[in-house]
C-alpha cells in the first residue's frame, strides 16, 4: 500500500484546504483547489521531498499536466477532491476490516510526502499483524526514486504471502 490513507493521522496540513471545500462547496474554496492542478503544483507533486529532485524526468508532469488540461477535467478534478470528503466518515469501517480479516499488507510509504505524510502510515501497526512495513526516504511518488527497491519488496511479500 503506498497513498491509502485509512486513518485521521494522514490527514494533516495538505488536506486543510479540501477540507474546507467538503464543508462549504463555494466557488472561493474550489479556487484554492483549482490551484492544486496547474503544472507547477504537478511539479511539485514528483519533487517534493525527494533526495535528488534533479532525476526525476520531466515527463512525469508534464505528461499529467497535458491531462489535466484537457477541457472539462478542472471541473471532474474538483469532484473528485469534493468526493475523496466521504472517505475519513468510512476509516473507522476500514480500520476494523484490518482488525477482523487481517489481510497481509505491505505498506510502502514515502516519508518526504507532504500529501500523505509518514503519520498516516504509522496506524496501520495498530490494526495488521501480517504487516510489512517500510518507510522510505523519498517523496509521493516513491517508484520515481526507488523503482527497483520497491519491486523487490512487492516480489517477495507475494512470494511469502501468496505460495504457489
Amino acid at each position: 500500500m503506498q497513498n491509502g490513507n485509512a486513518y485521521e493521522e494522514g490527514l494533516r496540513e495538505f488536506w486543510e484546504p479540501l477540507k474546507a471545500y467538503w464543508q462549504d462547496k463555494t466557488p472561493e474554496n474550489a479556487q484554492v483547489l483549482a490551484d492544486f492542478l496547474t503544472l507547477e503544483s504537478t511539479k511539485w507533486q514528483y519533487t517534493n521531498g525527494v533526495r535528488n529532485p534533479e532525476t526525476i524526468a520531466p515527463d512525469n508532469w508534464f505528461h499529467d499536466q497535458y491531462l489535466l488540461d484537457r477541457p472539462g477535467n478542472k471541473e471532474i478534478q474538483l469532484e473528485l477532491f469534493y468526493s475523496y470528503g466521504t472517505n475519513p466518515s468510512l476509516y473507522p469501517q476500514w480500520q476494523e476490516y484490518f482488525r477482523q480479516f487481517q489481510p497481509p499488507t505491505l505498506i510502502v510509504w514515502g516519508k518526504g510526502d507532504y500529501i500523505f505524510p509518514e503519520e498516516g502510515a504509522h496506524p496501520y501497526k495498530r490494526d495488521l499483524k501480517n504487516l510489512e512495513f517500510h518507510i522510505l526516504d523519498t517523496g509521493h511518488f516513491a517508484l520515481e526514486e526507488d523503482l527497483e527497491l520497491i519491486a523487490n519488496y512487492i516480489r517477495n511479500f507475494v512470494r511469502s504471502n501468496y505460495p504457489k
